[in-house]
């Protein structure tokens, strides 16, 4: 038997029984996990032992099996069963992504009640799954600013009130602090950090602010009426963190990884064409922006931009530029490569 696919099996086995709400009996659970009656027989009476509770009743001289709902008193209120419960309780190695964030505490809390609230032979039980079902942490911002979560708090509360905020914010682009006085529309979480999306009179243009970089934030007694209509997704035109206008991206990708493009959606908008000799071509309608650029030249000599000319022309100079980081190293090792079999030759004087 490979190793851990019993507790595996008993963890779909309690996630099938609380989904057959009507009751499930030993010969069909025999036949869906494909072992004898007598297996699922020293199943069953493993997860009772565990703490799990379920219960055999007589339907029409026929014995069925169900998973109790609301067993959990602490969890009743919230409408919580078993598997749902220990599911959250799974997933808590998702919520590292939370991590430095003003959600962070609420949602380990959540956890800790959960934890609490299952026996300490279920909590053992659970500790097995992370074996063999893992997550990996995806990249997270570093938050080092004290102030944080009330920046946080002060920019949720002036986007909700529509109040007129000043930002001192630290541009990355111009290497420098900068006053900002904005409208605050929405925070949003994305590729590892928060996201203030605002709109600058200044500049009559709504942009986006990585909280992190946030060095004062100041609310003002003035309210705003917002220009523009966000309720969409946040940056649902982007393949990163962007509001830039969409354009009809078109991308060829070779043979060799057209695999992997095909089994993926990689934005809701997206087109695939199988093309002759294996290949696809990927339409895509999402802004023109940094985002699209790193992904596209992620995919290497495999993938060649057909549409739009412009963005093709800034994918060539990014790779003029990448290139000529490594020209000067390669030309010199070369050079001496070339020049080592002649210095061997040469004579010594002395």
């Amino acid at each position: 038997m490979p190793r851990n696919a019993e507790v595996i099996r008993h963890w779909q086995m309690i996630l099938h029984i609380d989904a057959m709400k009507a009751g499930v009996t030993v010969p069909d659970l025999a036949a869906r996990f494909q072992v004898t009656t007598r297996t699922v027989w020293r199943d069953l009476a493993a997860l009772q032992e565990v703490g799990f509770p379920l219960v055999d009743e007589k339907r029409d001289r026929t014995t069925v099996w169900r998973l109790l709902t609301m067993p959990l008193k602490a969890l009743n209120d919230a409408g919580l069963s078993v598997t749902e419960a220990c599911s959250l309780y799974l997933s808590r190695a998702l919520l590292v992504s939370f991590t430095g964030t003003p959600f962070e505490p609420g949602l380990a809390a959540i956890i800790t009640k959960i934890e609490k609230s299952l026996s300490p032979r279920v909590r053992a039980f659970l500790k097995k799954l992370p074996d063999v079902v893992q997550v990996k942490s995806a990249p997270r911002k570093n938050v080092t600013s004290p102030k944080h979560d009330e920046f946080v708090a002060r920019l949720i509360e002036a986007a909700s009130d529509h109040r007129v905020t000043k930002l001192l914010y630290f541009s990355v682009h111009s290497n420098r602090e900068k006053d900002y006085e904005l409208h605050p529309y929405n925070i949003a979480y994305a590729d590892g950090g928060l996201y203030l999306t605002a709109y600058v009179p200044a500049y009559r243009q709504v942009r986006v602010f990585a909280v992190e970089r946030v060095r004062k934030v100041t609310l003002l007694d003035r309210t705003f009426a917002p220009v523009k209509d966000l309720t969409t997704e946040a940056f649902g035109h982007s393949l990163g963190v962007n509001r830039g206008k969409p354009e009809r991206i078109q991308i060829q990708f070779a043979a060799r990884v057209a695999s992997y493009v095909r089994e993926r959606t990689w934005h809701a908008s997206q087109q695939l064409d199988v093309l002759p000799g294996g290949g696809v071509r990927l339409t895509l309608e999402v802004c023109r922006d940094w985002a699209l650029r790193t992904w596209i030249l992620g995919w290497g000599a495999h993938a060649r931009v057909l549409a739009p000319s412009a963005l093709a022309e800034e994918i060539l100079a990014q790779l003029d530029e990448a290139r000529d980081g490594y020209v000067p190293k390669l030309a010199f090792e070369t050079s001496l490569a070339l020049l080592a079999p002649q210095a061997r030759r040469l004579p010594l004087r002395g």
